[in-house]
């Protein structure tokens, strides 16, 4: 918690003294004067939210007025919790900060999280890049080669944040399924657990599937790893053999709560802002996104990196995490009993 307390000190330091858009200056000078927009990252480098982040830092000032820079950070912690408190309450609502947060933001606010500090519903949402399908795998030397093979030997994963699918979906299984996952926590990103699972440290990790297409495709080849679960309602077209979330549930219950926990994907590789953004800044960020989201150039560079794109607007950013915040009682209940918070 102290390098992620550093880490809000050090950008709140570099925005500070911005100045607000005010009704004599155009979005176009108020950019030209600011240069630069921080895009907060709440991951450490090397998985899905990096690697999408900064392929919109690279092409999205050139579709805001005054053409500023978009400067990348990392803040990791908490499962991007820290990022999201940061871009809530810290970060100045002028339109120089915008946040690559978790797509489980909704989730954990709904399941009243201490750690989640902020109402997602507020956050200005800009647009998303890509929908995401997040997956579990096994190394090849793993005893345990499916979510049915876990249910009798005991398989290590590594756990990226308490707010991370990575570490909550093992945990949900290991009582609705019976499976024997257990995590090991302490990973800052997917990068460095699917490192720790080559090493031979764990015998799996969670990343998207966005990363191993773009990363790791000789994984695939070699038969390195073993896709065990995505973290979906319904199976991904592109993994028709790998059983969806949902196919774990036994009961209406189990149902619901496995359902909120695979609604994520829908929110995907999404970008917002601090609350009451000046309406201005606003709408020329939203425009600038859906714009950059079809520009060819990035379309090029996307398709080089194997990312797919699959822009989505505020709109229906805003509705997925309005329908996401009203949890059932006693599916919040249940959560409690499960992880003991």
């Amino acid at each position: 918690m102290k390098k992620v307390s550093m880490a809000i000190a050090s950008l709140a330091a570099s925005v500070a003294g911005a100045a607000p858009v005010c009704a004599q200056q155009t979005v176009e000078q108020f950019y030209q004067a600011k240069k630069s927009i921080n895009l907060v990252i709440g991951y450490a480098p090397g998985g899905s939210y990096d690697l999408y982040a900064r392929l919109v830092a690279r092409h999205l000032g050139r579709f805001v007025p005054g053409a500023p820079a978009v400067t990348p950070q990392n803040m990791p912690g908490a499962g991007s919790l820290a990022a999201a408190n940061y871009i809530f309450a810290v970060a100045p609502k002028d339109g120089s900060a915008l946040g690559a947060l978790g797509e489980t933001l909704a989730m954990e606010q709904a399941l009243r999280n201490p750690g989640a500090k902020y109402d997602a519903a507020k956050l200005t949402w800009i647009g998303r890049i890509a929908s995401s399908n997040n997956i579990h795998l096994a190394w090849h030397t793993s005893k345990a080669q499916s979510v049915e093979d876990a249910k009798s030997i005991e398989m290590t994963v590594a756990g990226t944040g308490p707010a991370n699918l990575a570490e909550t979906v093992p945990r949900l299984l290991n009582v609705i399924a019976g499976t024997k996952f257990k995590v090991v926590s302490g990973y800052p990103s997917s990068g460095p657990g699917m490192l720790a699972m080559e090493r031979g440290e764990v015998d799996g990790a969670g990343t998207s599937w966005a990363v191993i297409k773009a990363q790791h495709q000789d994984w695939l080849r070699d038969k390195k790893i073993k896709i065990i679960l995505q973290d979906l309602p319904e199976r991904d077209p592109e993994l028709p053999d790998v059983p969806a979330l949902l196919e774990f549930a036994k009961t209406d219950a189990d149902r619901a709560l496995l359902g909120l926990y695979a609604s994520g994907g829908a929110i995907g590789r999404a970008y917002s802002g601090p609350p009451d953004l000046p309406a201005p800044i606003t709408a020329a960020l939203r425009a600038g996104f859906q714009k950059m989201a079809k520009d060819p150039d990035m379309l090029a560079e996307a398709a080089k990196m194997n990312l797919s794109i699959e822009p989505g607007d505020d709109a229906t950013l805003l509705k997925v995490v309005q329908a996401t915040v009203k949890v059932d009682d006693g599916v919040r209940q249940r959560v409690r009993e499960i992880f003991g918070n």
